[in-house]
């Protein structure tokens, strides 16, 4: 599993003109399941996610995870993040997930999210989304959980 965490100040996705999440301060990751993925991978990017340290302490250092500041979290379906792009001009998805693969453990990612994290907003799988974000930094990095 994989996941393009950015800092944000404020996102928010929009679906045919209706807002479908947004959250102020905190993480908008972009998540791609890849045909291995299961549960320990769900649970270990998870913990990731909220246990990176990405926001600044009292000193202006990275020493403050998501969970510690209880900021808002906006998990994006994204399978083109699990795209092979090593070679030719035209990406090749057959490092993603099956769709309905990459939507059941998408949505086990959001359920165990929404269990141990206040403020969890998702996009729309499958759906033509608008994303708009304020990167706070910015500040952008590539998890992995494999």
């Amino acid at each position: 599993m994989i996941a393009l965490i950015q800092r944000v100040s404020t996102a928010h996705v929009d679906v045919d003109d209706e807002t479908v999440g947004a959250i102020g301060p905190g993480l908008l990751a972009l998540v791609a399941v890849q045909p291995d993925d299961g549960e320990a991978q769900a649970r270990r990017l998870l913990e990731r996610m909220l246990g990176y340290r990405v926001f600044a302490d009292a000193a202006g250092k990275m020493n403050r995870s998501l969970a510690d500041t209880g900021g808002g979290l906006l998990l994006v379906s994204q399978f083109t993040l699990a795209a092979d792009t090593r070679s030719g001009r035209r990406p090749s998805f057959t490092t993603a997930a099956p769709p309905e693969q990459g939507r059941h453990w998408f949505e086990r990612l959001v359920e165990l999210a929404r269990a141990a994290h206040p403020g969890v907003e998702i996009g729309r799988f499958g759906a033509h989304m608008q994303v708009h974000l304020v990167n706070d930094g910015p500040v952008t990095f590539w998890l992995e959980a494999s």
